[in-house]
């Protein structure tokens, strides 16, 4: 067993031997400077030409903008997650560098037919004042770089995970038509739980929750929908199934079980605020409410169902193959 002082440098060990193979796998990579200066220019020009909307934000930038709508307090939506995408997207890149680092490198000219569909795509955008176009051509852009660098073949190994980053794409107003039948759903269980299980009498108008006495009253405001949680909870879905189904109709059923996941979690928080209502009366399901330990509440259920799920898929597909064999 190591002792405490060995720890530290086992933990010093395990970073500089990350560090070397990263540098050893970068040194690998052919036409490095080819790709670094076509994306510091490609990034630039998203940098100072990347948002023509200067009524919204005060800036010509395309990150200032992501990370404003990353980051807004939103009544409608949350698209926190789009900080995150990015590092994810990058570890699965490094997941898969060994598949990534077989693939046969070349100089492919043809690539600059993705790169200029990516430029057009974005004065479009630019011009008609929609970012999230502007956005999907900066990505696209992106991957023709790395198509030119390096070839067609990295382009097929890495098309996944690289389509993740279209989570990057902030869906703010644009999921008012999906959170309304959420809220409606949402309501619907809650009363349904409360009463026939739990024995709490809730009484439900709309998106509304109350109980007959009136002393507390809660409505399922859009944000309290699930959306904050579903687009997450999907691209957690996705790049998780993908690591442990690739290439699986096992993947297709963890990305479905994405909707009902994030349904459940948010039924489960809300069923706390209207227990706790019950129980201590109003102020205490405000609290439970508005506290940020309690909104974490809905990743809870999905995470542990998304690993119970993997346990279960991974034994009905080892049931099936002995059924298989002994046919």
């Amino acid at each position: 067993m190591l002792s405490q002082s060995e720890m530290p440098l086992v933990r010093d060990g395990l970073v500089e031997s990350w560090w070397t193979e990263l540098a050893e796998y970068w040194h690998r990579l052919p036409n490095r400077v080819l790709f670094l200066w076509l994306m510091a220019a490609w990034l630039l020009l998203f940098q100072f030409l990347g948002s023509g909307n200067f009524g919204y934000i005060a800036s010509p930038s395309l990150f200032k903008w992501m990370f404003v709508a990353y980051n807004a307090d939103s009544e409608i939506s949350d698209d926190a997650h789009g900080n995150l995408v990015p590092f994810v997207v990058l570890a699965l890149f490094w997941w898969k560098r060994k598949e990534l680092f077989a693939a046969e490198f070349r100089v492919w000219p043809p690539a600059t037919l993705i790169i200029l569909a990516a430029a057009l795509l974005h004065i479009a955008g630019y011009l008609v004042q929609q970012q999230r176009i502007s956005i999907l051509a900066m990505l696209l852009g992106t991957y023709g770089i790395m198509g030119l660098a390096w070839g067609p073949d990295w382009l097929r190994k890495c098309l996944f995970p690289f389509a993740l980053t279209v989570f990057m794409v902030p869906m703010g107003s644009l999921t008012e038509n999906i959170t309304f039948p959420l809220r409606l759903l949402v309501t619907v269980l809650v009363e349904f739980v409360a009463g026939t299980i739990l024995g709490i009498d809730v009484v439900r108008v709309g998106t509304g929750l109350f109980d007959p006495a009136q002393t507390y009253q809660f409505d399922v405001a859009p944000a309290c929908s699930g959306i904050r949680s579903l687009v997450a909870i999907f691209f957690l879905c996705t790049a998780y199934g993908y690591m442990a189904f690739r290439r699986s109709w096992r993947w297709g059923l963890m990305i479905a079980a994405a909707f009902p996941l994030a349904v459940l979690g948010n039924m489960v928080r809300l069923l706390l605020i209207v227990v706790a209502a019950s129980l201590f009366g109003q102020e205490t399901g405000s609290y439970v409410h508005d506290n940020p330990f309690f909104s974490m509440v809905p990743y809870v259920p999905a995470v542990l169902g998304i690993i119970y799920l993997e346990r279960g898929l991974n034994s009905l597909h080892a049931a099936i193959q002995r059924e298989n064999a002994r046919s």
